[in-house]
């Protein structure tokens, strides 16, 4: 489906690696949307970019890291370089360690909070400004963060995981309570199960294995699914906030 109000607006999407993110990244682009692409992976960066250019859209590799303040201040800087201010933002960075909490992995839960939490705060404040003077000139402004299940439903050993996802949420209902009125859209989207690198995050056989037994059983969404549904939601007229999103596999209960 084409969401042809997408067309010249300038995005940021951050994990654009791989995943969720590489989707959205290659669909708003197909939309005619100029697309910012953060992450760590240069090189992973650097063949999406060929790819978007190949099928004749505009994108710029900005290798960078959600968990450094200067390593962002760099990225958005470059962003403003080479494309100016962007109007479409979506928060997408995002690791996940299972592990039960009375193994008290200190290093795991930080690294948890400092991607999916603070990392997302670092993008929200370098960009909204952005955001905020393109909705004062009449145009949609978009800020997407990409939350997950996991912030209303349990699972066990991935609570510190659900945590930041939770707090994600509770950002963006947040949120719209000071960007709304000055017509700053927030969409929170949160998937299910979905097929993306996530799950090569988790160190432990036995949790591996549960997780593919969920996908067996229930089968996931894929990355492009997510990306249509953010797509969707940001094309929509700018007076429409599609605030809150939960999109799961039909049998995922």
């Amino acid at each position: 489906m084409s969401y042809e109000n997408l067309s010249g607006r300038t995005a940021v999407v951050t994990g654009a690696a791989s995943g969720i993110g590489e989707a959205v990244a290659l669909h708003l682009a197909a939309e005619g949307a100029g697309v910012a692409l953060l992450a760590r992976r240069a090189d992973r960066l650097d063949a999406l970019v060929e790819k978007i250019r190949a099928q004749g859209g505009q994108a710029l590799a900005v290798a960078a890291d959600v968990t450094d303040d200067a390593s962002v201040a760099a990225a958005r800087d470059r962003v403003h370089e080479a494309f100016g201010a962007v109007d479409l933002v979506v928060n997408n960075a995002g690791v996940m360690l299972p592990n039960p909490v009375e193994e008290g992995r200190l290093d795991e839960w930080q690294r948890m909070l400092d991607t999916n939490v603070t990392g997302v705060l670092r993008i929200i404040r370098a960009f909204t400004a952005d955001l905020l003077a393109a909705a004062a000139e009449g145009r949609t402004a978009d800020l997407v963060n990409i939350s997950s299940i996991g912030a209303h439903v349990t699972f066990p050993n991935y609570a510190v995981y659900g945590a930041t996802k939770a707090a994600v949420t509770y950002l963006s209902q947040s949120l719209r309570g000071e960007l709304g009125p000055r017509d700053v859209r927030v969409t929170n989207i949160e998937p299910g199960l979905t097929e993306t690198e996530l799950a090569s995050h988790v160190a432990s056989a036995e949790l591996s294995g549960q997780l593919d037994e969920l996908f067996g059983a229930i089968g996931g969404l894929t990355a492009a699914e997510v990306a249509d549904v953010v797509a969707y939601a940001t094309s929509r007229p700018r007076h429409v906030n599609l605030r809150q999103i939960m999109v799961l596999p039909t049998r995922q209960a």
